[in-house]
This record gives structure tokens, sequence and C-alpha cells, in this order.
């Protein structure tokens, strides 16, 4: 039996830590509930938002409506192919402790993906990655609720048109469907990806001479801590901006300009240049506007102080934008869901 509560904070529903309400709250912790909340008066009459972890998204006011807190929890193995196991998580389950289970399982594929916040459901919705891994490279299908008419539907790669932190799921399927769980096709063998960013490093520091799955996470966790804020002590949502990709010709405009310029290489012909590097070097890592800061440590992710408020964290986010635009005439486009 759903149970719908009134006027209730969303302080203690979003990592950022804002203090905003909704008029409307409600846990779904399995389908049937899904089905009868559909139903129901106060559903059909407002509009609403879906939440899991809520690290994702920044509330800039108070939701004129009906916040669903998606709560579905299991895990299973659904199949094995050979050397592939087909492993289901529902999609209220927490991102890292399901990698670490698959770890635990001696299964490859996640390891990279450790420490991201959130829950398995927005995983596909964002197109989740890290160190040269993303959702689509592991994602098998999701299974949702079509929130019009109560209707399961399943979902395979090509259906979700997973981009750089963008699927279908962000834009016209957006609140049109909650997703239930997602099915993601794991290895048993060990491919590892150690290239990207200061993994090998880590290793090395580590002492770690034949890295693991286990090894490769835990290097992924030191390298992620020592740069990002604790939501539980700092109020984050993790990277605010995408990196942005520009063409070729562009990249050389700015290699000529900034020859130390940090980017790479795309299979279109493009260049993905390095957010974080862009932010910094026009003087704004640990710059501070009220309550709202860039991290000292991380300059792609933004922090609240203290009692910062959605508007403050935004504009913070806006000088970032015209700032790096004026600096190097590239356009930053922010990664968070702005409520």
């Amino acid at each position: 039996m759903i149970k719908i509560v009134d006027n209730v904070s969303l302080r203690p529903y979003n990592t950022f830590g804002i203090e905003a309400f909704c008029n409307h709250f409600v846990e779904i912790d399995n389908v049937s509930e899904i089905i009868e909340l559909i139903s129901t008066d106060v559903y059909k009459r407002n509009n609403h938002l879906i939440i899991g972890g809520g690290s994702n998204i920044l509330l800039t006011k108070n939701f004129e409506g009906l916040v669903i807190k998606n709560n579905l929890k299991g895990i299973e193995v659904v199949r094995e192919e050979g050397d592939n196991v087909y492993v289901k998580a529902a999609a209220g389950e927490v991102w890292h402790e399901f990698v670490q289970w698959c770890i635990v399982k001696g299964l490859a594929g996640l390891e990279n993906l450790s420490l991201i916040p959130g829950c398995v459901g927005a995983s596909p919705m964002q197109n989740i990655g890290a160190y040269g891994v993303e959702i689509k490279d592991v994602f098998e299908s999701l299974e949702a609720i079509d929130l019009t008419n109560g209707t399961l539907k399943k979902f395979l790669k090509s259906d979700c048109h997973f981009g750089y932190r963008e699927s279908v799921f962000k834009h016209e399927y957006k609140n049109k469907f909650i997703i239930i769980s997602v099915t993601f096709r794991l290895n048993k063998k060990m491919n590892l990806n150690t290239s990207y960013g200061a993994i090998n490093a880590e290793l090395q520091s580590m002492g770690v001479k034949a890295p693991g799955i286990k090894d490769v996470s835990q290097a992924v966790i030191n390298i992620r801590s020592s740069k990002l804020p604790d939501p539980k002590v700092t109020g984050n949502a993790g990277s605010f901006f995408k990196n942005p990709e520009v063409s070729a010709s562009e990249h050389e405009r700015i290699k000529a300009a900034f020859p130390n310029v940090v980017a790479y290489p795309l299979e279109n012909g493009n260049y993905k240049l390095a957010a974080g590097w862009l932010i910094e070097q026009s003087g704004l890592k640990g710059f501070r506007m009220g309550n709202a800061a860039v991290h000292d440590k991380q300059a792609l992710v933004l922090v609240n102080k203290g009692e910062a408020n959605g508007n403050e964290i935004y504009s913070l986010s806006e000088h970032v934008l015209q700032t790096v635009f004026a600096k190097f005439g590239v356009k930053l486009e922010r990664e968070v869901n702005i409520i």
C-alpha cells in the first residue's frame, strides 16, 4: 500500500543538500506500487519527478508536484553464455554497492565505474562513465514501466540512443517511464582498462604488479577519493559539467594558443577537451561565490559550502560557463539536471 506524504523536505534526497520542498512525496518499494500510484488522483493531477540517489540534480526551487523515490531492490544472475554473465539489478540499488557485488563475484566490466554516486536506474539514463568505460559498453537491456498505462517495456541497447552522458530517457522519454531494472553483460575473464587517467600510476603506488578487477576498482576508489568531496560531508553532485567535444580545426586553434591543452582524439575525428582543465586554467579552481564554490581539488565539481541554495550554485555555474567561453571560446554544458 503506497503512502503519499504532503509538503516534504527534499534536503535528505539530493546530494547537494539543498533545502527545497515538494507538494507530494512517495517511495516505491515494488512494481505493484508503481501500478497503484499511477491510478491515483494525486499522480494524475500533478507533475512528477522520479529520483533515486538524488546525485545528479540541482534543485533551484520547490517542486510543485509529486516526487517519486525509486527504492526497488534486488540483484540476480539471469543467464550465462560462455564467459559472458548477464546480471540484472533493480533500479534502486546503490550503484557502488552493486559494482562491489560484481567484483566479489569475479565479474569484470564495471570496476572502472567504482564510487560513482547514485543508483542503478540512473546509470543508463546518464550513460555514466569514468576512466575510459561507459555504461553502453556493458549494457544489455533495461525494463521500465510506461507511466501512461502501467505496461512493462523492454529497451535494448539500440533503443536507448546512448551518447556522451545522454540517452532517450533524458529527452523524449523523460518522466514517461520509470526504470525498474537494468541488465549488464559482464565477463568471467578480465579485460582490464588501465590506460586512462592515473590508474596505472595508482596501481604502481599500491605496489600491484599483476592487477585484477578488485585492484583496478581500489585504484579508482583511491583516485576519486583524493579528488572528489564526499557528499555526506560536502554537498555536491560529482562532475557538474560535460567534457566538450570540438572539431579538429577548433582543437588546433585552441592548441596554438594553449599548447598544454588536455584533449583526447575521438573516432569521429573530433576532440574531447578536459572541462576541468579549462575551468582550472580560467583561474576558477577554488573560486567561491557566497556559499557555492568550485572544488579546490577538482574543478569539474561545484560544492555547497554550507547553506547554499540552488540558485547560488546555478549562478556559479553560469559564471564558470561565461569565464571559460571568454578565455577559450568553448561552450561548456551542464551535466547535472536543473530542476
